[in-house]
């Protein structure tokens, strides 16, 4: 990335932070000028004791391995269960999440309201106690795939038959100033809140296999899918030559990431996760990793998680 564009992202995203800071002084003076008017009571009755089979339950899960707060896309706020369950479920992190299916990376970093969401959980952690783990950030899907997955293609019997590089570096980009606009703006919150370089967490995504599958089938009322129209409608049919298509973009989002955790601004304290080869994408075999075009089987999303946990155990 150009030096003098990644500044102005970088400076674009701690003049975000600021603002959010700003906004979030504002509001914890109106809360401590509530709690004074009330300081005669008591602000939290005596909790019951419910000696139930669920409570006796819960009673031998009151550890955890750290608290972990996320923001970001569908990854990691999908139905039943996502990555961020998973490592509740089975890694035995807490998880405080601002996370919102359907935002594309662009929202997160300039919109403002994950992030002041994001500041809010970290300070409620604060008040007890708390100090996250690691900061989860996941995003970039939305922009590529959907509506406008189309745009990045050429039709197949065009002469430049295939994804048009420089739309797809265009998109990149874009994707690419967003993530270093984020980072920089979470780690000034972090930063200015905690007094500590709280480690920030990115991941790229697996490689889908765009036959067509929207969510539980992809009914006309539900999302998806994503990729096949595109393919199809600019004369892509063939599934294998689909699926080899979206390995080499999967891997240009991939090193594209890299590279923005890689900046000396941020090598320090921004971990990124590849998990490329995780889920199979095989025709034999793709379904019992991939419930759809973009999202993970239940499985699937297990296998993810397993990756996440390995790096936030290696975390001091």
């Amino acid at each position: 990335m150009e030096k003098k564009l990644k500044n102005k992202a970088i400076q674009a995203g701690e003049e975000i932070a600021a603002m959010v800071l700003k906004s979030r002084a504002k509001a914890l003076k109106k809360r401590k000028s509530a709690l004074q008017k009330v300081n005669k009571l008591p602000l939290h009755a005596p909790a019951p004791i419910l000696k139930t089979s669920y409570m006796r339950l819960l009673s031998g899960v009151t550890q955890n391995k750290g608290v972990l707060v996320a923001e970001g896309d569908s990854w990691f706020d999908y139905p039943w269960n996502d990555v961020l369950s998973c490592l509740e479920d089975e890694h035995g992190y807490d998880v405080e999440s601002v996370a919102h299916k359907g935002d594309c990376v662009e929202d997160m970093a300039y919109s403002g309201g994950q992030l002041v969401e994001l500041s809010r959980r970290i300070e409620k952690l604060l008040r007890q106690g708390a100090l996250p783990k690691a900061i989860l950030l996941s995003g970039g899907g939305n922009d590529i795939a959907g509506d406008e997955f189309g745009m990045l293609l050429n039709h197949k019997l065009s002469p430049i038959a295939g994804f048009n590089t420089n739309v797809v570096e265009g998109v990149m980009e874009r994707i690419s100033h967003a993530y270093v606009t984020i980072i920089a703006a979470v780690t000034k919150l972090c930063q200015e809140s905690t007094g500590v370089q709280i480690p920030i967490m990115v991941h790229g995504y697996d490689y889908p296999v765009p036959d067509g599958r929207g969510f539980m089938g992809g009914w006309a009322f539900l999302p998806g899918p994503w990729l096949e129209p595109g393919f199809r409608n600019k004369g892509f049919d063939n599934l294998q030559e689909r699926t080899g298509m979206m390995v080499n973009l999967i891997d240009r989002f991939n090193l594209m990431l890299q590279e923005v955790a890689k900046q000396p601004e941020f090598a320090k304290h921004v971990v990124y996760v590849d998990l490329r080869n995780t889920l199979r994408n095989k025709t034999v075999t793709y379904k019992k990793d991939w419930a759809n075009e973009l999202h993970p089987s239940e499985d699937g999303f297990s296998s993810i998680s397993n990756k996440f946990a390995i790096l936030l155990d290696e975390l001091p």
